[in-house]
């Protein structure tokens, strides 16, 4: 596991700056940077402080099965996870120190960026050319979306719909990049010979492939080997409400 991207997930998702966080953990920002990049190590005592203002924790795993934390802890060997207070850490506190109870199987949120859309095939091509420190916004999912995955707000009213499953303007929907798609999935996709990025359900019938709205008032488009999926909608959630 990478600590160190563990550490600035959880800082953006809190929206703190590299030197917010610094100040609160008392350390410069010149370590911390280094930290999250995984070009050095941080004493138990720094990497406790960081934990406590971005409600991480750390638990005990298998020597066995390494760590990049063990290095950074100096030998402690260990994970991160998002705190988790109320009924359901009870229940986990009381499932690890109690002999032979089964610790539960507890879905970890994780956070995601929220791109513009102009930005979504440059990450779709490369995520590593966009800086996550010029990214503002980030939202949790408990969805398994893999490292890559990414939000962004609806634009318009083509995929909503009276019924559901409907995607009105200004709601998020969390997209995994990927190149394929099974008919009746809800997909971004590459328009031909331009740079716009569309959303839209992929439709196969009759060998016959079709990118359909949600909203009746919108016609089916048939699509060729030109058109390019880019990633599948994984999840769906209205801000602001």
């Amino acid at each position: 596991m990478d600590i160190g991207k563990e550490i600035r997930i959880a800082r953006k998702a809190k929206g703190l700056t590299l030197e917010a966080l610094a100040n609160q953990v008392d350390t410069d920002t010149g370590n911390l940077s280094r930290l999250e990049r995984g070009k050095q190590g941080a004493s138990q005592e720094l990497l406790k402080r960081i934990m406590d203002v971005l409600d991480l924790r750390i638990s005990t795993i298998n020597p066995s099965e390494g760590s990049a934390v063990g290095s950074l802890l100096g030998g402690a060997v260990g994970f991160m996870v998002p705190a988790i207070g109320g009924i359901v850490g009870a229940l986990i506190d009381k499932a690890n120190s109690t002999p032979g109870v089964k610790q539960p199987k507890i879905a970890t949120p994780r956070p995601y960026p929220v791109l513009e859309w102009s930005l979504i095939y440059k990450w779709f091509s490369d995520p590593s050319s966009i800086d996550l420190d010029d990214i503002d916004d980030w939202l949790l999912t408990v969805q398994p979306a893999g490292d890559y995955a990414f939000w962004v707000k609806v634009k318009g009213d083509a995929m909503a719909s009276y019924t559901a499953p409907s995607f009105p303007s200004g709601s998020m929907i969390l997209v995994r990049p990927i190149e394929a798609a099974k008919s009746g999935s809800f997909c971004l996709v590459k328009l031909p010979d331009s740079d716009e990025i569309t959303f839209k359900q992929y439709v196969e019938d009759a060998g016959v492939r079709y990118l359909r709205s949600l909203n009746a008032g919108y016609r089916s488009i048939e699509i060729d080997d030109r058109y390019k999926i880019i990633g599948i909608v994984i999840d769906t959630k209205m801000t602001g409400l």
